[in-house]
């Protein structure tokens, strides 16, 4: 009989994987770049805007809340926007989160993984304001907005740089777990965590593995996809609180043999990084300005908005409709058949080119059953070719590109055709920052008005106008702002 492996027990240090987010969220300064920093507030605000949009839809706002009534923090409690409810930060952290991603609006971040950085924001601002209370009650002072856009960039970065060479969807896993991750260790420098404390928290944010993507793909599409990462980055400072309490960590937790996180859930592979932490992800980062619908669309909605006027009055005329995009889209929103729900249809390329073809545009209102149910838009689908561009899917992973290349063209049964219209950068795009922040400044506003009244609106609006009086406003100050006494949404 052969002798079992003597197993070592000896405690190795830290993974490096670990250590250099920690280091990086505890050293690192993120104020040496203006132009993180501005980006920064102007990703705050359609964020906010995003969550605030979300409270028109009640399949969001049933969620929302405390997890049993009754279990709020009047008084003390971290605000949820838009609302009245005061809660503990973690359960604040769900709501917001689940308000910002409700919708499929909030910014975007496109590499070898994809995901939605402004998630942390959930995270970040509950923890935030609820620090702010209690500092301010005990005699202290208030976090200022400028503490909350340095923890969103450094939120931002680490989600960010791990996507750039890691894909965890092509394992099955979702991408909310860069959420988590990202959320454990900005919070956990928020809350003043030594860096044993931080390294704790990480390892455990990498213990947690990651939900599957079942609820993102056919056919399993669901709203799931709407609240996860409000889950995810409510963990995450869940963790930050409960190593903040002393709770030990685990050094190897991403490379032990057998047992650690790439063995386990990453097909025995190494994680892969080409560069450290800086200010690149908010820099780059991309904002879903004119569509909520999932970002590997955003150019294809384009072209079909350009194309809307030259065939709406021949819908019964076209014969083909000919989509070409990346590999990435190809893979995750080509879809045909029965579509379930405004989930599915958000994550559906030929759902949301047939709206914008027949509307000339594509709003959130636009993926509820009414719509869906109009012949037409099935009809349109069924019309539909799409195949990967092999130009837009090497343009997409260059990193002085960063290219979401998708075309359209529209072919009739009178053999007559539409002059393909290819559409390379969406508007939120960083090549076009100038034309997209004017558009971002006036969806912001549209959702603040929706929600806040419009003295608190006039207000919120005037800090937002400039970086510096943004910056310096305190974070009690900004909630109270957003706050909504007596509006608790059913």
């Amino acid at each position: 009989m052969s002798k079992a492996a003597v197993l070592d027990a000896s405690r190795p240090d830290f993974d490096p994987v670990i250590q250099d987010i920690v280091d990086y969220v505890l050293d690192y300064d993120v104020g040496q770049s203006a132009e993180a920093m501005q980006t920064a507030r102007y990703d705050w605000m359609d964020t906010i805007g995003c969550g605030l949009l979300a409270l028109s839809y009640p399949a969001c706002t049933r969620l929302l809340g405390p997890i049993v009534p009754g279990a709020d923090m009047p008084g003390n409690g971290a605000r949820v926007p838009g609302t009245s409810y005061q809660l503990d930060p973690v359960r604040a952290a769900w709501n917001i989160g689940a308000m910002v991603r409700w919708l499929d609006y909030n910014d975007t971040w496109l590499a070898a993984e994809w995901g939605h950085p402004s998630d942390n924001l959930g995270a970040i601002l509950a923890l935030a304001d609820y620090l702010s209370r209690k500092r301010v009650h005990e005699g202290g002072v208030s976090l200022q907005m400028r503490d909350v856009i340095i923890a969103m960039i450094k939120a931002h970065e680490i989600q960010g740089v791990i996507a750039l060479e890691n894909s965890f969807n092509r394992v099955g896993l979702c991408h909310v777990m860069l959420v988590r991750i990202a959320s454990t260790a900005v919070t956990a420098a928020m809350l003043g965590c030594t860096r044993e404390q931080c390294l704790n928290a990480v390892s455990h944010a990498w213990i947690d593995g990651s939900s599957l993507r079942t609820y993102r793909h056919a056919p399993n599409t669901g709203s799931r996809k709407s609240w996860a990462a409000g889950d995810a980055s409510s963990r995450g400072l869940f963790l930050a609180f409960t190593a903040l309490r002393g709770e030990m960590g685990y050094p190897s937790a991403i490379t032990a043999p057998t047992w650690g996180f790439q063995d386990v859930a990453f097909g025995k592979k190494a994680l892969e990084f080409t560069q450290g932490y800086g200010t690149y992800t908010m820099e780059n980062i991309l904002f879903k300005i004119s569509f909520p619908a999932e970002f590997h669309a955003q150019t294809a909605i384009e072209a079909a908005v350009t194309l809307h006027p030259q065939i709406i009055d021949r819908i019964d005329e076209i014969e083909r409709i000919v989509i070409k995009t990346q590999e990435s889209g190809d893979r995750i929103i080509n879809k045909t058949g029965p579509l379930d729900n405004p989930a599915d249809r958000d994550h559906c390329l030929q759902y949301m080119v047939a709206i914008a073809l027949l509307m000339g545009d594509l709003q959130a209102e636009h993926y509820e059953d009414d719509v869906a149910s109009d012949p037409r838009v099935d009809a349109l689908r069924e019309r539909m070719e799409v195949s990967e561009e092999e130009r837009f899917t090497r343009e997409y992973l260059q990193a002085d590109k960063r290219a979401i290349g998708n075309s359209l063209q529209i072919f009739f049964n009178d053999n007559s055709s539409t002059d393909e219209v290819i559409v390379d950068y969406p508007v939120g795009h960083k090549r076009r920052r100038d034309e997209g922040i004017p558009l971002l400044k006036a969806k912001f506003e549209r959702y603040l008005r929706g929600q806040i009244s419009a003295n608190n609106s006039d207000r919120i609006l005037g800090l937002c106008a400039d970086q510096a009086s943004f910056e310096s406003t305190t974070v009690t100050d900004m909630m109270e702002l957003l706050h909504c006494q007596g509006n608790t949404p059913v």
